[in-house]
């Protein structure tokens, strides 16, 4: 859903992953500076929205947080259609997390499902990020950056590490996304025949309003 009305825009984002990578909590981080030491599970499909300033325009980011459990992906599918964005996150404590992400690893996954759906609903090229989160535990990591910027350039990803818990780069992850959307969506509308054909009427428009005052200018 990428949406364009007037100086606003509203773009439907999705946060995927497994259970427990910190979803919910990179979410409330984002869009409320808040983190829940107790969070629970995520059933189903949640969503918040943030809005931000870009280029002097009001963007509207409409964040859904979907569950990571295997039951529910059945359901949580559904939710990514119109999508225009994605941040697939992953535990760099649990090398787990990050292998499920990885295509080769489950035909199933949640990203797969996600490209397929987009390649039916979404008329904009879909932006994805993937996020190496809980960087606060630096310490136990199983999962190296390199890692994670190799299965990004592999997959045309953005990639960034963050912590929910310290706030570390959760803005500039969603900042990232939500930019590049606004960029493609901007330069959609920009190269659209509506946008050439009011450009032409202006145009034209100008065009007269010149003849009128030259003819007005000099027929005294």
């Amino acid at each position: 859903m990428a949406e364009a009305s007037g100086e606003e825009y509203l773009f439907k984002i999705v946060v995927i992953g497994d259970s427990a990578v910190g979803k919910s909590n990179l979410l409330s981080r984002f869009t409320r500076d808040e983190f829940d030491h107790n969070s629970k599970a995520t059933i189903g499909v949640e969503f918040q929205t943030q809005v931000l300033e870009v280029d002097g325009k009001e963007v509207k980011a409409q964040v859904w947080d979907t569950a990571g459990q295997e039951r529910f992906r059945a359901v949580t599918s559904a939710y990514y259609r119109g999508a225009v964005g994605a941040l697939v996150v992953y535990d760099i404590t649990r090398r787990i997390t990050f292998d499920s992400v990885k295509p080769r690893f489950s035909i199933s996954s949640d990203i797969l499902i996600f490209r397929n759906q987009n390649a039916a609903h979404c008329d904009t090229a879909v932006t994805r990020m993937l996020v190496g989160n809980k960087l606060d535990l630096e310490s136990i990591r199983e999962v190296t950056t390199e890692e994670g910027t190799e299965l990004a350039e592999e997959e045309g990803m953005f990639f960034i590490e963050t912590s929910a818990l310290d706030s570390t780069n959760v803005n500039k992850a969603f900042e990232i996304v939500i930019r590049d959307i606004y960029e493609k969506v901007s330069r959609k509308i920009l190269s659209s025949d509506s946008y050439k054909a009011e450009l032409s009427v202006n145009r034209v428009s100008l065009d007269l309003s010149k003849q009128k005052s030259y003819f007005s200018c000099c027929s005294s």
